[in-house]
């Protein structure tokens, strides 16, 4: 009996000691893990560069009078392709009837009427003969129909690199005759049109006394048709937005 009660003492000991063994390696377990996590610096999400943010920038469906560095920051940013691939000028079905199909004009004259400073008379198939007008891009007169272009404020070409790639025929022609506000196309010396192109404000501005009105009208028309900006358009922008610190951006998204 003496023995029997010595084992059974002894076994109690050793399961209370395992017992006891347990529950201080179960406590240490969430430290360990806890510590774990913070000291693998690897699991962590990647830090989100500047530029991914911004394409992910999704801009209200209208602004009025918006600061110009606000409204450019809502631009999306995405790179632009090298070389160009795809475009045709044919893309975007230019000039249509324009606003008023009855009247013989189509969307270049009509644009040529609504900015003259001076009206020109207008003869039969819309013919266009005196008139007076200002090119902004140049800063000149001009007193012949024939010697203006209708620029594209957002040239084609460079709406086809920041989007316009994707849309349907029915929205490249919408875009391509916009007269539904004035920051969309404008008549301006040929001379002044050739040299623009298809460049974007990286590699084209006009004459310093138009530069903040070209900034804030370029960024309004890429805001109005949802269209991106590259990294060097964007920077050449940024730049003319410090010299112009009290311009502002009016725009509404075409649906």
């Amino acid at each position: 009996m003496r023995i029997a009660v010595r084992c059974g003492y002894t076994r109690c000991v050793i399961k209370n000691l395992l017992r006891a063994l347990s529950a201080l390696a179960l406590s240490v377990l969430p430290l360990a893990a806890h510590t774990s996590v913070h000291a693998q610096p690897a699991g962590r999400p990647a830090p989100v560069s500047p530029a991914a943010v911004a394409s992910k920038v999704v801009a209200p469906f209208a602004g009025t009078d918006v600061p110009l560095f606000q409204a450019l920051a809502w631009i999306g940013e995405a790179e632009e392709p090298e070389p160009r691939t795809g475009y045709r000028r044919a893309e975007f079905k230019h000039w249509n009837k324009g606003l008023n199909a009855t009247d013989g004009c189509d969307t270049r004259r009509e644009v040529i009427l609504a900015e003259a400073k001076l009206a020109p008379e207008v003869g039969p198939k819309c013919a266009l003969t005196g008139g007076r007008w200002w090119s902004e891009y140049d800063q000149v007169w001009i007193t012949e129909a024939a010697a203006l272009d209708v620029d594209h404020m957002v040239p084609l070409a460079e709406a086809w690199d920041s989007g316009a790639d994707t849309w349907t025929a029915t929205r490249r022609e919408a875009y391509a005759n916009d007269q539904g506000t004035p920051n969309s196309l404008i008549a301006v010396s040929g001379t002044s049109n050739r040299s623009k192109a298809d460049k974007d404000p990286a590699d084209w501005r006009p004459v310093p006394a138009y530069r903040c009105t070209y900034a804030a009208e370029w960024v309004a028309a890429k805001l109005r048709w949802r269209l991106t900006a590259d990294v060097a358009e964007r920077d050449a922008l940024n730049r003319l937005a410090e010299t112009c610190p009290t311009t502002t951006v009016t725009y509404k998204q075409v649906p």
